[in-house]
């Protein structure tokens, strides 16, 4: 054989064994999805968010099944979202004169009309011509990743007057509401499982979740329900010692107030205890602040920890505090708008640098969303044209809340096998359950947490989705579930009843 025809001969074996290379690939790559659940980021998989769960998704399919009328054959004629604290999809009002400016910002042509004064208040076209004189290209705009300075000014001016210490705009960052803040902190703060936060038990999964997503450690610290959900420092202790003497770098520590789902609101004392706890543990300290407005009990108030912070002296002047607020809750409840904010304060420049450097991958958060926190914070003021309508809107909401608060709370108390602490404020009820053993078995039997099965049972029985306390961390062998009183005060009626039925339903079965 000549050397061409040698050469032919072996270029026509590589082909061969090429295109065989290739055929066997192509059946590799046809048995194997390119993208499913075994072969994503397991952090993401393993994360779990209890408020939008297994119980919601079901909730959606009786709801599709009773708006196309499939719904005849179940025990209820429509279901109520008791699960997550969404005011308006429960029927409360929007603030009117946030709304004025927020529609005047989206559509300002209107402010060109020459009788705009006789269709919106005058204190509202001023405030919307000012906004948008300070937002380039108005609302559809990109703004500075911080968020617009005018509307960052307002609110650290609203922080001072609240606190009665200074704020610098330049320690704001306007967010698309609360959980950005989260996930700013937990990206930047965690190198490894082996970095944890101090994390609140029971506590909005938020916090589980994102410690899971960017693999970290939850360290958990129980709260007292015996002592209406209160704290105890030496219990704080207990836990940072024993996480770190399992190799845990504990990083910081989570407050939730008033809380979520427990409803309580700190005492100063208790506070100020908090903040030399972190100070001796060298731990940042991360205040959730974002029910502040929904404060209900006689003698409580909510206080800020920057202001607990501050009033504590010089000592602590560079001590680390995150806070972080949101238009979601409160008496305005604008859940759909995605905007809060997070003040940032005893932390070096490099680090802020960090979090700017993490807003800015998103560019900046929603414009309108901006607005409408700094209208939270800087609402109408005494003798401004909106102002009575303001306040009595605001009242009107607080009392009602207050009202359901206390009914709801009173009736789960008062069921056999359940105990209620009162709602001193935010949005929730966090009943214990006592469940029968008889009960317990059968959840166990199909893979589900008792109070899981509990909450699975009532949105099949009443309509009624709430969460399980499962979802939230609880206490080793006791059972809860967390519903909020938004319905209103005729709607909540009939979800007591419906629950009250259904318990006792439960209890003379499985007894």
């Amino acid at each position: 054989m000549s050397i061409a025809a040698a050469a032919a001969a072996q270029q026509g074996h590589m082909h061969a064994s090429a295109e065989k290379v290739l055929r066997m690939s192509s059946t590799v790559a046809a048995m194997t999805p390119t993208v499913d659940v075994t072969n994503v980021n397991p952090n993401a998989r393993e994360a779990k968010y209890a408020v939008r769960g297994e119980i919601v998704a079901k909730a959606y399919e009786y709801a599709a099944d009773i708006a196309s009328g499939k719904g005849s054959n179940l025990p209820f004629d429509r279901v109520v979202y008791c699960n997550i604290g969404n005011p308006q999809q429960l029927g409360q009002k929007p603030v009117s004169f946030f709304r004025q400016v927020l529609a005047l910002c989206d559509y300002p042509d209107v402010l060109d009309n020459p009788k705009v004064e006789e269709l919106y208040p005058a204190d509202a076209v001023a405030r919307a011509r000012r906004y948008l004189a300070a937002i380039p290209g108005g609302v559809g705009a990109y703004s500075q990743s911080k968020g617009v300075a005018l509307l960052r000014q307002e609110v650290a001016a609203a922080i001072e007057k609240r606190d009665g210490h200074p704020c610098s705009p330049d320690d704001l960052f306007l967010t698309d509401g609360a959980s950005p803040t989260c996930h700013y902190l937990m990206k930047t703060l965690l190198r490894n499982k082996s970095d944890g936060v101090l994390t609140p038990m029971p506590q909005y999964p938020l916090y589980s979740a994102t410690l899971e997503l960017y693999d970290g450690s939850l360290v958990p610290y129980y709260l007292a329900e015996e002592k209406g959900w209160g704290m105890d420092v030496n219990h704080l202790k207990e836990c940072v010692d024993k996480a770190r003497a399992e190799g845990t770098v504990v990083r910081a520590m989570v407050v939730i107030n008033p809380g979520n789902p427990t409803g309580q609101v700190l005492d100063e004392a208790d506070q100020r205890a908090v903040v030399q706890f972190c100070k001796q543990e060298n731990l940042l300290l991360v205040a959730d602040e974002v029910y502040q407005d929904n404060v209900y009990r006689e003698g409580k108030k909510f206080t800020s920890f920057k202001k607990i912070v501050r009033d504590l002296g010089s000592e602590y002047a560079d001590f680390p505090l995150i806070s972080m607020h949101s238009v979601s809750k409160g008496f305005y409840g604008e859940c759909g708008r995605r905007a809060g904010y997070m003040e940032v304060i005893g932390i070096n420049e490099e680090v802020k640098d960090i979090f700017l450097k993490l807003a800015s991958v998103s560019l900046c958060s929603n414009i309108s969303g901006q607005i409408c926190m700094a209208l939270v914070m800087n609402p109408p003021k005494p003798g401004e044209p909106s102002y009575e309508l303001y306040e009595r809107e605001k009242n009107d909401v607080l009392g009602s809340l207050k009202r359901r608060a206390v009914r709801l709370t009173s009736a789960l108390d008062s069921l056999e096998g359940v105990s209620c602490n009162p709602a001193e404020g935010a949005l929730y009820a966090f009943p214990r359950l006592y469940l029968p053993d008889k009960f317990c078995a059968e959840a166990k039997t199909i893979g589900r947490e008792p109070d899981m099965h509990y909450c699975m049972k009532m949105l099949d029985a009443t309509g009624v989705v709430t969460v399980p306390g499962s979802g939230f961390g609880q206490v080793p062998g006791t059972h809860h579930f967390r519903t909020t009183f938004l319905p209103s005060e005729q709607d909540i009626e009939t979800v007591i009843t419906n629950i009250t039925t259904f318990h006792n339903n439960l209890m003379k079965e499985y007894s």
